[in-house]
């Protein structure tokens, strides 16, 4: 049996809610039940009371404004809890074609794809300016790069994750998840499909950001980190080379002047030089530190993977007594990996 959850994090959609609800599947082949949930993100309007006439299964509340990245984590959270094997974001101000969630589900409903990300193929969108469609572009080419996978539209909101992945899903950001999950995602070497998606046309300003050099500056903050906690190695001791190369000219040019009996006066090159080198030396040893830490960070997403897996369990037994679970041995199991790890 094959469960969907359709998440939609919201801030203020009462007046487009109800439409981005009735839009969704209730039946899509291969699934056996769709169900809908809301996180809402401290909305001061009639958000919720919308959402519930509309039809969402499900609600719950930040209680206040803690940012669409937190606000994605904790539906996928919650998605897991009430046993979706696919989970479906999608945003609540209609942007996407709900009719193409069946589309999105399809590459992981036959094992082809842990996440696949709906591509608005922005080229095509009249409302947006060509600076906006060359910085998608440019945009979704970087986070290929880091990610090591090919995606369409990287910042597209509309998304599937597969139970397995989503499990692995840990958003630290602050600001947005659709960059840092494909980077983690790639970096752990989950598959990553583009499915074709329709838009609809929305008028309001984003809440999101307040400008594109603003959005551009927040994504590419996250962009960087997200690399950095799965690549530190590379990067630090690309930076150490960087500056010891840097340090080497001049020590070259104190060097020459020095044989050609006139190095009294280069010692300020000398002196430039050793210290960008001293950096370089001193970035590279931070680069097996860094590195160290990095994979003491993959043992940590492995432990917490499977601690969720129990506490999913637990969760699963609570509300389906009839299939018994080991509870006895997954509650040992859980106090133990908590213990090793000091949570």
């Amino acid at each position: 049996m094959t469960k969907l959850v359709i998440q939609i994090p919201c801030l203020n959609e009462a007046e487009t809610i109800a439409a981005t609800i009735a839009d969704l599947p209730r039946a899509i082949d291969g699934v056996d039940e769709v169900e809908i949930l809301i996180i809402d993100d401290g909305s001061t309007d009639a958000t919720v009371d919308a959402a519930k006439a509309a039809g969402a299964h499900h609600v719950i509340s930040n209680g206040a404004n803690r940012g669409l990245a937190q606000s994605f984590q904790r539906g996928i959270d919650m998605a897991l809890r009430l046993g979706a094997d696919i989970i479906v974001n999608t945003d609540g101000d209609n942007q996407y074609n709900g009719a193409d969630v069946a589309a999105l589900v399809r590459p992981i409903l036959d094992n082809k794809a842990d996440i696949v990300v709906g591509d608005r193929q922005t080229e095509r969108i009249e409302h947006f300016s060509p600076l906006k469609k060359r910085l998608q572009k440019a945009g979704s080419g970087v986070v290929s790069t880091l990610a090591n996978a090919e995606i369409a539209d990287a910042v597209s909101g509309f998304r599937a994750f597969s139970r397995q992945a989503a499990m692995g899903m840990t958003v630290r950001s602050s600001f947005s998840y659709t960059t840092e999950t494909l980077i983690q995602a790639g970096r752990r070497r989950m598959r990553i499909a583009s499915v074709p998606i329709r838009t609809n046309k929305v008028e309001r300003p984003s809440r999101l950001f307040r400008s594109i050099p603003h959005f551009l500056v927040r994504t590419g903050r996250t962009m960087l980190r997200a690399y950095a906690m799965y690549e530190p190695l590379k990067i630090f001791a690309l930076l150490g080379v960087a500056l010891m190369l840097a340090g080497a000219a001049p020590v070259v040019r104190f060097l020459i002047h020095y044989f050609a009996g006139d190095g009294s006066g280069m010692i300020q090159s000398l002196i430039i030089g050793g210290v960008l080198i001293m950096i370089g030396a001193i970035a590279t040893m931070f680069a097996l530190l860094a590195d160290l830490v990095a994979y003491n960070r993959q043992l940590l997403e492995l432990t917490l993977e499977r601690v969720r897996k129990i506490e999913y369990d637990l969760d699963a037994q609570k509300t389906a007594p009839k299939k018994r679970l080991p509870i006895e041995k997954l509650r040992e199991e859980l106090k133990a990996i908590r213990s090793r790890t000091g949570s």
